[in-house]
């Protein structure tokens, strides 16, 4: 009895100290998150009289008040708390303009009788209305929810409001996605979509959009984390980085982050591209990304080029692959600055191995490496050995031996691809996912923060994933911000990119 007794004691000791850290833990994360909206509603305010011009200053405020909105959001969760359950004073929402179109949706019981038996009666009804857009035209969407009455029995039946990504909010799933994809993909800050709204009837102001925004990018960052999973998966992934501004506030000046992209190869059943935002180039943000050193990081071959920041990962067990194409760049400058003859032959060398990659591109990974083995090894051979022989003829410093001892220095990492299959010959397919994020630069004015940019990140990567398996972002993302807010957390990953399917036919 009295070991049973000290066994109670010492499990409600345990289950105390484990409540009290995670209390602690919750308290930490609010006291930070609080401290970082104090912050950027300092610099809200300081932005008005500090050296933006007017955009730079319009980009700015748009950002941080898409930071508060998803600072807002993670607090109510951590605190258990609903913006319903809020004591601040909600402004009292303006009716949609009555001349807006409008489409009825009813929603009534599945059954008119009663659990007694009796025939309920109708008597009355609740209407909410969502603001719904397609490309310049606005329209309303009525739920109407009929209220239903058993005189017998005094049963109230009404059918439940569905759950909304935005709790109360106003705008459809079609709003939202025509949002994000105007900012992250058609590179559309808030303050030109506000007037691109006008001129279709509503001129939804940019605190609005930016609130929308920022609850969004909060909701769909599970969703992110399980691409990313998935993705770590793989056996073979490609790496690069590009810079962006970010604005510092403060000094009206911008400096240079990062965006890194990470993916899966063409040859992959996987089609995934996850972008990571970073306020440097160093490499512990590769790192941090694959897990390592964690004995549980991932162990794969990165396909990336010659930046050091990689460096230290191939130490830590990844396997490293090289670019072809980067060292072929490097002598087809030498051709074209200074139609150099030693850069012409070389580029010879490199079509040769192009033009077996072009036959070998649609066949089975053992196939491929087999064609490579009989008719790449052999070009690759004949190429290091006439490179290592026009590095003895060339002044040491010079262009063109910085192109040689490039290809060199380099060489089993980029040969690697002719042994195995499944790896690509250079790096391409992830610089052609981060081109299309190089057209926005000029909307990437981030508020200080790293915030804004991972957001961005996220959200760009379900779309350029979306896109990389022949979905239309809009409708993928329209979807699936329709059905996340009652998807089983276990069964999120049913709506990443790869494996969607349409509501109508799931």
């Amino acid at each position: 009895m009295v070991l049973s007794l000290r066994r109670g004691a010492a499990a409600d000791k345990l289950e105390i100290e484990r409540r009290d850290h995670e209390i602690a833990f919750k308290q930490a994360a609010i006291d930070k998150l609080t401290h970082e909206m104090a912050v950027l509603k300092r610099l809200k305010f300081a932005a008005k009289s500090e050296a933006f011009n007017a955009e730079q200053k319009s980009l700015l405020e748009e950002t941080i008040d898409v930071d508060l909105a998803a600072m807002e959001l993670e607090l109510e969760r951590l605190a258990g708390t609903s913006s319903a359950g809020c004591e601040k004073q909600q402004p009292r929402r303006q009716a949609l303009p009555a001349h807006l179109p409008r489409r009825e949706i009813r929603h009534e019981p599945e059954s008119t009788t009663c659990a007694c038996g009796c025939t309920l009666q109708r008597i009355g009804e609740d209407v909410a209305e969502k603001l719904d857009y397609q490309p310049g035209v606005f329209t309303v969407e009525r739920h109407v929810r009929g209220k239903w009455v058993c005189t017998k029995c005094e049963t109230l039946v009404q059918a439940p409001i569905a759950p909304h990504i935005i709790d109360k909010g106003i705008p459809t799933a079609g709003l939202l996605s025509q949002v994000l994809v105007g900012k992250y993909l058609d590179h559309l800050p808030l303050y030109r979509q506000e007037a691109i709204f006008g001129r279709a009837g509503l001129a939804i102001p940019r605190s609005t959009l930016a609130s929308w925004v920022g609850q969004c990018g909060a909701q769909l960052q599970p969703l992110v984390d399980a691409l990313k999973r998935e993705m770590l998966q793989c056996r073979v992934l490609h790496a690069d980085e590009t810079p962006v501004a970010m604005l510092k506030p403060g000094n009206g000046k911008t400096h240079r982050a990062y965006l890194w992209s990470y993916c899966t190869t063409s040859y992959s059943a996987l089609r995934a591209v996850v972008f990571d935002f970073a306020d440097s180039r160093g490499g512990q943000h590769a790192r941090a990304f694959l897990g390592l050193p964690d004995e549980h990081g991932w162990r794969g071959t990165l396909v990336c080029d010659d930046f050091s920041g990689y460096k230290a990962c191939f130490e830590l067990g990844v396997t490293e692959a090289g670019c072809l194409a980067h060292a072929r760049r490097k002598f087809h400058e030498l051709w074209v600055n200074q139609g150099s003859q030693v850069g012409e032959q070389a580029l010879k060398f490199f079509g040769e191995l192009y033009a077996i990659e072009r036959e070998v591109a649609q066949l089975i990974p053992d196939e491929r490496r087999r064609i490579r083995q009989e008719r790449s090894r052999e070009v690759a051979d004949a190429l290091k050995q006439w490179l290592a022989g026009q590095q003895l003829k060339v002044p040491n410093g010079s262009a063109t031996a910085k192109a040689l001892g490039y290809s060199l220095k380099r060489w089993q990492a980029l040969t690697r691809y002719i042994d195995d299959g499944d790896l690509p010959a250079d790096n391409n397919w992830v610089e052609n996912q981060i081109r299309p994020i190089a057209i926005g630069r000029s909307n990437w004015l981030f508020a200080g923060s790293l915030r804004a940019g991972q957001r961005a990140a996220a959200i760009m990567s379900l779309i350029q994933s979306a896109k990389l398996n022949g979905l239309e972002p809009h409708a993928y993302l329209s979807d699936i911000l329709e059905r996340l807010p009652t998807q089983p957390a276990s069964r999120v990953s049913e709506l990443l990119p790869h494996r969607w399917q349409p509501a109508s036919t799931s």
